[in-house]
């Protein structure tokens, strides 16, 4: 009998019986785990893992771009062989594609006849969350255009928000707040946070909406469309030429556009952005895992981070398990249930399908169900790196990077869109101003992705949530510091709870919050240090120097300088206005109950 004879037979069979298959691959893991040699027979060895066989019994369709936009288990394996590049041991991986190209010349020079390119205000590459950009610039009188390799759509799966955060795009103008409730598929309270067994936390309105992507995309590309923006949809990026009046972008199909500015959307894995890091690693990744599935009952709440478990291993690694789950919009007992983890990129780090296996052990036991009951939509995956140097600076003259291309997210958050929504009315108008008075330069196109102290500070979080091999803490340790500061943030009030819920770090609820944990809680104190170590508490305290520092800058300094803007040079005018931003952001204060 031939191997593809019997590969078949292997498939047929595990179609036929598939919880008696189950039972087999889960002995079989549980042997190897105990490193037994039994021997198994050949059918048995080759089954394929629980994670293959269920995502590949599941219909998939409408992939689209954008982090969690693919969930097949093609691409997962595909997503797991970048991530194990990653962690490689070299911390330059390779030379990193030159996308972008600088000139001392004019466009002209290059492309001498007007007919050749089409010509923009604004170039946008990646359309996912770079339409929100585009169509708020659109709104301003820009001529933009957007570049997106996919139909420009959303995905299936939902975005999980507060209604003050999506409220935000009313406010820049994208959007009526009927737009809102047609793009919002469920709503749900309370919230919960909980952490192994120490006790629960019950909030409210915190990313308590579900907001469909594909509705919420398809209001606002029509809306763009409607102002005169242009979509390029299937078009890649090849590279981008930078000139002293002109950035020129030509796409890999053969069409060349040509813009004052283009602005990277691209996301985590922009191949602009690997040029300007050089290969460099991620200092952190958040991993995640997750399905959306039908057949839960007791459907009415959601969890905004529960922990069920201490540390575990994986592989050659330990991790800290968290939880979120969500009711979701297509049914009254679907449920989308996220398991995600922080960890250092480094050899030995577990892949996603790893913790996927071990999210269908320990996913029915948190949520009380049982697996057989639950019927799988869609299972859903994702890497989301951070960088301790974010947001990332403009590196050339009319080009910058925009929403999780720039690092703009918290490192302890997974997805750009609740901090896109935040930044938006700032950086919208910033562009504009750019775009004006012609200040494209690298220098001036930084001052819109500016030194941020309260996003920096919350690296100390990122690192107290990551288990570390052969820690000298306690497991149980990051469960209890976490459920410490949740109580202690409950005791102080909403206007402490809720800042920190959204991520958003700001002084005085952080001050209480230490200083609370402290008194209450003394002897947690060194296991603090052993867990995160010196040199981190070091760097995190020049940074909470600096919260300091722009908290005061923006409550006295700010209101003196901003009624002289008018009088000072336009140049000038850009770059303080850029400055009182900075302090404003960067303090978290733009943040208001």
């Amino acid at each position: 009998m031939n191997m593809e004879m019997v590969q078949l037979r292997q498939c047929n069979w595990v179609r036929q019986y598939p919880k008696v298959s189950t039972l087999l691959f889960d002995r079989r893991r549980k042997d190897r785990s105990q490193g037994t040699q039994r021997s198994l027979s050949f059918g048995a060895q080759a089954l394929p893992s629980r994670t293959q066989r269920i995502m590949e019994s599941i219909a998939v369709s409408g992939e689209v771009g954008g982090a969690g936009g693919a969930y097949s288990y093609n691409a997962l394996k595909r997503l797991d062989q970048i991530w194990s590049s990653i962690c490689s041991a070299q911390t330059v991986l390779e030379e990193p594609k030159q996308v972008v190209s600088t000139s001392s010349g004019v466009s002209s020079d290059s492309y001498p006849t007007e007919e050749s390119t089409d010509r923009f205000d604004v170039l946008v590459c990646g359309g996912t969350l770079g339409i929100f950009l585009a169509t708020a610039l659109s709104a301003k009188g820009l001529r933009v255009g957007i570049v997106e390799k996919n139909i420009l759509k959303g995905r299936e799966q939902e975005w999980n928000i507060s209604r003050k955060e999506l409220l935000e795009l009313v406010e820049v103008g994208i959007l009526t707040e009927d737009d809102v409730e047609q793009a919002t598929a469920v709503k749900f309270n309370p919230n919960r946070c909980g952490f192994e067994d120490k006790g629960e936390i019950w909030v409210e309105d915190i990313l308590n909406l579900g907001v469909s992507p594909a509705k919420l995309i398809e209001i606002v590309k029509k809306r763009f469309v409607s102002l005169g923006g242009i979509i390029f949809e299937g078009y890649s990026v090849s590279s981008m030429s930078v000139y002293k009046d002109a950035a020129v972008l030509k796409l890999a199909e053969g069409k060349i556009l040509s813009s004052r500015l283009i602005i990277d959307a691209m996301g985590n894995f922009s191949p602009v952005v690997k040029q300007i890091r050089k290969g460099r690693k991620p200092d952190g990744v958040c991993l995640v895992v997750g399905t959306c599935a039908r057949g839960f009952h007791d459907n009415s709440t959601s969890d905004v981070i529960y922990s069920s478990s201490s540390t575990k291993s994986v592989g050659d690694s330990e991790v800290q398990y968290f939880w979120e789950a969500f009711p979701a919009g297509s049914g009254p007992t679907d449920r989308t249930t996220y398991m995600f983890t922080y960890v250092n990129p480094q050899p030995g780090s577990p892949k996603l399908e790893e913790l996927l296996e071990d999210y269908w052990e320990l996913m029915p036991k948190y949520q009380g169900v049982s697996l057989e009951n639950l019927e799988i939509q869609r299972v859903i995956y994702g890497i989301f790196p951070t960088y301790r140097d974010s947001p990332l600076p403009a590196a050339f003259d009319r080009v910058l990077q925009f929403g999780d291309a720039s690092g703009i997210q918290s490192p302890v958050s997974f997805g750009g869109f609740g901090s896109l929504t935040r930044h938006l009315g700032r950086l919208s108008a910033g562009v504009h101003e750019a775009i004006i008075g012609d200040f494209l330069d690298a220098s001036s196109l930084s001052l819109l992705n500016p030194y941020m102290p309260n996003l920096s500070a919350s690296w100390l979080f990122q690192r107290a949530m990551s288990a570390k091999k052969d820690s000298s803490v306690y497991p149980e340790f990051i469960n209890e510091l976490l459920y410490v500061n949740f109580q202690s943030m409950q005791r102080l009030g909403d206007p402490v709870l809720r800042p920190f819920l959204q991520d958003v770090i700001q002084l005085g609820p952080l001050s209480k919050t230490l200083g609370l944990v402290m008194l209450t809680k003394p002897l947690i104190i060194p296991s603090i240090f052993k867990q995160v170590g010196i040199p981190v508490l070091l760097d995190w305290s020049g940074h909470f120097f600096m919260l300091i520092y722009y908290t005061l800058l923006s409550t006295f300094a700010d209101p003196v300088i901003r009624p002289l803007l008018s009088a000072f040079p336009s140049k000038m005018q850009f770059e303080w206005k850029r400055h009182l931003e900075a302090w404003k952001y960067g303090a978290g204060l733009d943040y208001e109950l």
